[in-house]
């Protein structure tokens, strides 16, 4: 039988949304936030040349260039302000996760509280400032010599006030959108970074449609083909929905308390276990590190053309690491798997979900609590990872197969497909949050009411 809160759910409708006036103001601020990371995409940044940019990224289709431009919305295409987008901020989150399971100290100040995740959360924003003027360096320097190699006037100002202009742009840039992220956490709707890496991959969408009618109308592409992967799409969404939502929930069991009223009641709750716990992580450094090699290779390739040992080395590494090839497919898939398997390692610590069930006097039933209930939520996660990062390998393998295999110019594979349904699975759970909290105060004003008439 459900419970009075899990009723209350289900009678959330729409139609009680127009009077939640401050999921309405919620609503609206993230809207006009995501503009202005849009308009904020098309401002470029000061002394370059932008028909020299069209024919870098002509040359380096399918690098880790065209990866990570898919994230920001086009602004890496552009080098616009935000050309870096909030990709610096992600990383250093992780590098500041990781060392927290790896360093005692880090550890400790995690066990803080609120004050200890303030600190992770400035040294986060210190490592994104690092990071972004690492990047922004090799970006200033990448573009001078690779418009010296190809003869085009990549850059038109003093190289020095060029790399000092590009390294204090994409600073702002990116430190504005994190704090453009945070405010919409804040005082938005869902996850403000997510909401941003999500609204550039969906202002893809439309040049990704035209492109395929383009290829209907001329004929390249047969409306079987079109219609085909328009249902494989819609079946990857459904499938992703279905396995985002999945978890392996654990019984715990706590020992009986007496209540108010004198009886003795036992508590029973749940461990939920995600099955897919490392989110969209692995494919994300999977697609990095194999993009990686085919993006130098691009670069290098003017430098050694008159080499010709270099020269074959390269088209073969290229040809071998293309989209679709089977050595391409098999390292993807083995740099998911491995990912899953490490960063599931690193964000859940049975020992210690252990200890603090112990704690608070919590067990699994038929597990004697400590190292039993540690080693059997080990080998419970240990089983689902392996369906996670197997649910993930079909994800990301199936739209690099047909894609390749097919011709077809869709540009959005299995990571993207996660992130925007991921994030709109996360919203829409928010928004109803909000509802179901509005309507609880809704029965509480009339419960008052009621009360009041009574007296």
């Amino acid at each position: 039988m459900a419970s009075a809160a899990e009723q209350l759910a289900a009678n959330v409708s729409l139609s009680q949304f127009s009077k939640a006036t401050d999921l309405k103001k919620r609503l609206w601020f993230t809207l006009g936030a995501l503009i202005v990371f849009r308009l904020l995409s098309h401002v470029p940044l000061p002394g370059i040349d932008p028909r020299a940019l069209e024919v870098l990224f002509s040359q380096t289709r399918g690098g880790v260039l065209d990866f990570f431009n898919t994230f920001s919305g086009g602004s890496l295409e552009r080098m616009s302000l935000i050309a870096l987008g909030v990709m610096p901020y992600i990383t250093a989150s992780i590098v500041v996760q990781l060392a927290t399971s790896l360093s005692p100290q880090l550890a400790a100040i995690k066990k803080e509280g609120e004050s200890g995740r303030k600190k992770l959360n400035q040294y986060t924003r210190y490592g994104t400032v690092g990071l972004t003027a690492i990047q922004a360096y090799f970006i200033a320097v990448g573009l001078e010599s690779w418009g010296s190699t190809q003869g085009i006037a990549a850059v038109v100002v003093d190289p020095y006030l060029f790399r000092f202009t590009t390294v204090l742009s994409l600073i702002g840039g990116t430190m504005f959108l994190m704090w453009l992220g945070e405010q919409i956490t804040s005082r938005g709707i869902g996850n403000g970074v997510s909401l941003i890496i999500m609204a550039g991959i969906v202002a893809a969408i439309p040049k990704t449609i035209v492109n395929v009618l383009e290829g209907g109308r001329t004929g390249s592409l047969s409306p079987i083909l079109i219609i085909g992967v328009l249902a494989l799409v819609i079946g990857l969404i459904l499938f992703i929905c279905f396995m985002e939502r999945a978890q392996r929930r654990v019984l715990i069991q706590y020992p009986k308390r007496q209540t108010a009223r004198g009886m003795m009641q036992a508590d029973r709750s749940h461990l939920p276990l995600k099955i897919n716990t490392a989110n969209v992580i692995p494919p994300i450094f999977a697609s990095s590190l194999l993009l990686m090699p085919l993006t130098i290779s691009q670069f290098a390739g003017k430098r050694v053309e008159g080499d010709s040992a270099w020269g074959d080395f390269l088209i073969g590494l290229n040809q071998y690491l293309a989209h679709g090839t089977p050595l391409y497919m098999s390292l993807y898939a083995a740099g998911i798997i491995f990912f899953c398997f490490f960063y599931t390692a690193v964000v859940f610590n049975p020992e210690e979900t252990a200890d603090n069930l112990k704690r608070y006097g919590g067990f699994v039933p038929g597990i004697r609590p400590g190292k039993s209930t540690a080693d059997y939520l080990d080998y419970v996660l240990t089983r689902i990872t392996v369906l996670g990062a197997a649910y993930l390998t079909f994800i990301c393998l199936v739209p690099e197969y047909i894609v390749a295999r097919a011709g077809i110019p869709f540009y959005l594979g299995g990571t993207s497909l996660l992130i925007v349904v991921n994030v709109t699975i996360d919203t829409v759970t928010q928004i109803q949050s909000h509802l179901l909290a509005h309507q609880y105060g809704d029965l509480i004003k009339k419960a008052k009411l009621k009360g009041g008439v009574r007296r």
